[in-house]
């Protein structure tokens, strides 16, 4: 198994708390990257400012696009990995503002991710998901 997955494994459970990167404790989906980010790579490259829930939104920037791009690496040429960032558009026109980690691939792959209601789970990466990639990113050291 991945040692990303693995990782990301470990936090489910967590409950959903906005800015919160903590394992048991809280995480949303920015949290569990960072954390899983801390657990595998060790200090997190940058500090995190504060952020609201609409972040980025107002301006349209693609602030959480460009920020993965500068620390994880590209890997939309390939197919989807388990350990791999996955990054979502959660509605058309808007910004990419939803994180999770591939864990199981093939006929029921499933992703990692703190989702608002629902704190740190697996869920189904089934179409509904799926259409809402818009890119990927590997851990440097998943590449």
């Amino acid at each position: 198994m991945s040692a990303v997955v693995a990782a990301a494994r470990g936090w489910i459970g967590t409950p959903y708390l906005h800015q919160a990167s903590c394992r048991g404790a809280g995480a949303d989906c920015l949290g569990l990257i960072r954390g899983v980010w801390r657990e595998l790579q060790g200090a997190e490259p940058v500090a995190m400012p504060p952020y609201t829930p609409d972040w980025s939104e107002p301006q349209r920037e693609e602030r959480l696009w460009r920020a993965a791009a500068r620390h994880l690496v590209p890997c939309d040429d390939r197919p989807i990995a388990p350990g791999d960032v996955l990054l979502f558009r959660m509605r058309e026109g808007g910004v990419a503002k939803h994180l999770g980690i591939a864990a199981g691939t093939g006929e029921l792959p499933t992703f990692v991710h703190a989702y608002s209601g629902h704190g740190v789970i697996e869920s189904a990466l089934g179409a509904p998901w799926r259409r809402r990639i818009v890119a990927r990113f590997a851990f440097p050291q998943e590449v």
